[in-house]
């Protein structure tokens, strides 16, 4: 059996308990591994001026250079998750493309999810999926189909969904989780935890918001560095 290539990873960080923290998590994923600690941002961007990593771990007050100056110096970092104490930080970092933002201290199950949104992104299922022509929801007391390759965006309103398509809108009775379970995820994704929009859709994106036919659909921090990344495809 062929042994998987693990993900090489960096911690740079100024706190020793937050190296040992991470480190513990990290070793208990045998999909990562750690190749190197620093303790500031000068010893990382030496570092990676003459190394290539999959993924880093990185602090943001530290002293000499902050991890936000480090990632604005960096012509093309890794695949980056913040790691701070402070979350007034949250909105500009995800201006430079960081992957998640963990806020101390770090509890091991916001680990693993910042840790599967990684692999989500560089280890695509190779499963080629199945798309269906068309989805079935109810619209009042009717269930009608809906053409996937119709649909924009859709809008949750609580236990409804109002589902935009090029021909017309629906206000159906489903849940926003509910309805990205039917729709396939290489074509579709959130954007925003009340929004769903169609990636082939989208005709512009800007720091706060998509434009899809002329609407203007908010982008959650959370989705931003996945939906940029979906968008470069």
């Amino acid at each position: 059996m062929t042994q998987a290539i693990t993900k090489k990873c960096i911690i740079i960080d100024d706190e020793p308990a937050a190296h040992y923290v991470l480190a513990n998590y990290i070793k208990q994923d045998p999909r990562l591994e750690i190749v190197f600690e620093g303790y500031n941002g000068v010893e990382a961007m030496a570092y990676l001026q003459k190394n290539t990593v999959d993924l880093m771990f990185l602090d943001i007050d530290m002293p000499e250079i902050t991890g936000i100056e480090m990632l604005k110096k960096l012509d093309n970092p890794p695949r980056t998750i913040l790691t701070t104490a402070y979350s007034e930080y949250a909105l500009e970092s995800y201006d430079y493309g960081v992957l998640d933002y963990l806020l101390k201290p770090i509890f091991y199950p916001r680990f693993v999810k910042a840790i599967n949104r990684f692999f989500e992104l560089v280890e695509p299922l190779a499963i080629a999926e199945e798309v269906k022509d068309t989805i079935n929801v109810k619209v009042d007391s009717d269930t009608i189909p809906i053409e996937v390759s119709s649909i924009l965006y859709a809008q949750s309103y609580g236990n409804y969904v109002k589902i935009f398509t090029t021909k017309r809108n629906y206000l159906a009775t489903i849940t926003t989780n509910d309805l990205e379970k039917c729709l396939p995820p290489s074509l579709f994704m959130r954007a925003h935890k009340s929004y769903i929009i169609a990636v082939n859709k989208v005709d512009e994106i800007n720091k706060d918001h998509v434009v899809i036919k002329r609407n203007l659909i908010p982008i959650g921090i959370t989705y931003r560095r996945e939906l940029a990344d979906k968008l470069k495809k």
